[in-house]
């Protein structure tokens, strides 16, 4: 893990892996309240690829920022001090969720920096349900006191399906710090206030964001069980985008893991239109 200031003064966390014949740079963006350990799964599986990886301002190891800066135009402004400090000019982006939010802003404002674009369960219509899910949550302690504990929790979410207890497992270490005290957060807590506001219905038209993705290398994934990606937007974004390559992994809600076979489908065909 490296560290760089950004131009308000926080420090942001990334890594950055070269591959013995490192190719496309790929910009891993995660979710909301995620970090670049949600990559863990599939970054066996990118070949010929720079793969960076950033931790949001108030997550990972990441400093924790003012939470009225948690917001998706200074994330995203954050991503491209990051390429610009790593001297890169284009990249491809692996966005989920938020991180696919992120992509597509930068596609509205930056799209000169972008080579392509992978959205992991996102769109630019946002599922009621899956707001009023993340509400139900940000922001809280974990209520296990042990990471075996939230494992297994973790492994009754509805919408996931033939998931092992090890991937649980993996998911609990990346989630959560396991102290004498019992778990704690892998982000500022304050997240929830910048969340606060949140509502589908006040949500601004993010359709031109989507738009703006026009004539870039483009693939969209989504859980089958998502409760943030409806198959009704994927099947918009489809016919806004009949070129982009899809795929539905079955078995899994928001959101896949991305080493499935589905998912990695997407991914090498998007790279391989980058290359």
């Amino acid at each position: 893990m490296r560290y760089f200031e950004s131009s308000d003064g926080v420090r942001l966390a990334w890594r950055d892996e070269r591959s013995a014949r490192a190719g496309v740079p790929l910009l891993c963006l995660s979710g909301l309240t995620r970090n670049s350990a949600d990559f863990d799964f599939v970054a066996p599986h990118l070949k010929n690829v720079r793969l960076i990886r950033m931790d949001y301002r108030g997550r990972g190891a990441s400093q924790w920022a003012d939470p009225a800066s948690y917001t998706v135009a200074r994330e995203a402004q954050d991503a491209l001090e990051l390429l610009d400090h790593l001297g890169i000019e284009r990249t491809a982006i692996l966005g989920t969720s938020r991180g696919g939010l992120i992509a597509m802003t930068l596609a509205a404002t930056a799209r000169e920096r972008l080579a392509g674009v992978i959205l992991n369960d996102i769109g630019p219509e946002i599922a009621p349900e899956g707001i009023a899910f993340i509400r139900s949550y940000i922001g809280t302690p974990p209520p296990w006191k042990t990471l075996a504990e939230a494992a297994t929790a973790r492994a009754a979410l509805p919408g996931f399906e033939g998931v092992p207890p090890a991937r649980w497992q993996a998911e609990a270490r990346n989630l959560y710090e396991e102290t004498p005290e019992g778990l704690k957060l892998r982000y500022d807590p304050a997240l929830a206030a910048a969340f606060a506001d949140a509502d589908a219905s006040a949500l601004p038209d993010l359709w031109p964001l989507f738009d703006a993705l026009e004539g870039l290398p483009l693939g969209l994934i989504r859980g089958a069980n998502s409760n943030i990606l409806s198959r009704e937007t994927a099947a918009q974004m489809r016919a806004r985008r009949p070129d982009m390559a899809f795929a539905e992994v079955p078995g899994r809600g928001h959101v896949p893991f991305l080493d499935e076979p589905e998912a990695l489908g997407v991914i090498e065909k998007v790279l391989e239109d980058v290359r």
